[in-house]
């Protein structure tokens, strides 16, 4: 991962004056936030009265933590009037490198001051937000869990790095079915908050960036807090197609998840087997809304990696995977199948790869996802007539290949 410049606090000197004149507060809500000015409202008009309706009293402070929007996200929210005589808000500006990771450690220092008795976090671009997931994230915490992960319902389609990668990791190397580990929403007890703090020079890597949400769900399990779900149903949030504007994300959060495959290998190297994580929390029944995923869009850009990282692709992947990719790309058009096996080989080949070459690792991370978009392909024609109880028990049975497959990465690991 790579670094930068460092700075000692995430908070501006105005936002910290703000929090030493406040002092105090039970509950901390976050909202990281960059040019979401159509969104961020919604966002703080739930969050209060999720607050009102279930912690009625309670001394709050909702937390606007901005990446420099240069729209009017800043303004728009702070023209919201809380109009609570026990909710404060503040709207900062946070210092580091540009994304949620700074956006989060600003929060956590917060945290750090007020020693609240819980923190929760949520995405700025939510539109289906409700006031019950403030209580479903807060109250765990309130009752003693330290490390509180969403529980979404998603389309099929949604969430292809949770689904292809993020999940069945987190699954096979940590022992926990954390369905979500990337998700955006969670909650915090004030003792994680600080662990996250103690790890400074996570803050001035890549992490900073997309790859803190999983880093944040690795560290918990790592370090032993006390982990559950929290049942949130349907999100909806900013559509992100795998073949439009999920490189970036891709890149960090499988780099992440890699790097900390190195960081944490002892601990995984001794897990055996994954068990169930309590999921907690009541929530109306939905179904999520179908949208399409552009195929044909996936399949070029999987060809033209074959033609333009090939030769990396022979240097890494299983000859025998290789020759199912050969065939793919020669082959093309959408009726596209990319057996399971070979998907599990090639994840924990690239994650070899990246652990052996520490000076060429992002360039070859790079290369990987032309397959990640082969992957996404196969899955659409895979899922194309199952329902949500189908699709989640075809995802859970490639978890689950993931996990008995895990000696194979136990034996290539250098």
């Amino acid at each position: 991962m790579t670094s930068t410049r460092r700075f000692s606090t995430a908070l501006r000197d105005y936002a910290r004056e703000k929090i030493e004149r406040l002092g105090n507060a039970e509950i901390l809500v976050g909202i990281p936030s960059y040019l979401c000015d159509n969104s961020i409202v919604n966002v703080i008009k739930t969050v209060r009265k999720g607050l009102d309706t279930h912690y009625n009293g309670a001394r709050a402070l909702i937390m606007i933590s901005d990446g420099g929007s240069t729209d009017d996200t800043r303004d728009t929210a702070n023209a919201y009037d809380v109009k609570s005589f026990n909710i404060e808000k503040i709207i900062t500006i946070y210092r580091g490198l540009p994304g949620k990771g700074s956006a989060l450690r600003a929060i956590f220092e917060v945290a750090n001051f007020l020693k609240p008795k819980a923190v929760a976090v949520f995405d700025s671009d939510l539109v289906s937000i409700s006031p019950l997931w403030i209580k479903n994230l807060i109250e765990p915490v309130l009752n003693g869990y330290d490390f509180v992960a969403p529980d979404y319902m998603r389309y099929k389609f949604d969430a292809t790095i949770t689904n292809s990668i993020a999940y069945n990791l987190t699954r096979s190397l940590y022992g926990c079915r954390i369905r979500q580990p990337i998700g955006g929403d969670f909650g915090v007890s004030p003792r994680l908050a600080k662990h996250y703090l103690d790890q400074e020079d996570v803050w001035e890597t890549d992490i900073a960036r997309f790859g803190v949400d999983i880093w944040m769900t690795t560290t918990a399990i790592v370090g032993g807090f006390n982990i559950c779900q929290a049942r949130l149903g349907v999100k909806i949030h900013g559509e992100k197609d795998p073949a439009g504007d999920l490189g970036p994300m891709y890149r960090q959060v499988v780099g992440t998840s890699f790097r900390l495959m190195e960081m944490y290998q002892d601990y995984w190297k001794q897990v055996k087997g994954s068990r169930d994580i309590p999921s907690l929390g009541d929530y109306p029944h939905e179904e999520p809304a179908p949208f399409e995923i552009n195929q044909d869009d996936l399949i070029e850009y999987f060809q033209t990696g074959y033609y333009n990282f090939g030769g990396v692709w022979r240097q890494v992947i299983d000859e025998q995977d290789m020759a199912v990719y050969r065939d793919l790309a020669e082959k093309g058009g959408t009726d596209i199948h990319l057996p399971t096996e070979t998907w599990v080989r090639t994840v924990y080949r690239y994650a070899n790869a990246f652990h052996s070459t520490p000076r060429q690792r992002m360039k070859v991370l790079n290369t990987m996802i032309p397959l990640y978009y082969a992957r996404v392909a196969s899955l659409v024609n895979e899922l194309k007539d199952k329902d949500a109880r189908q699709s989640e028990a075809m995802f859970q049975d490639h978890a689950q290949a993931f996990e008995d497959m895990k000696g194979y990465l136990l034996q290539i690991w250098s």
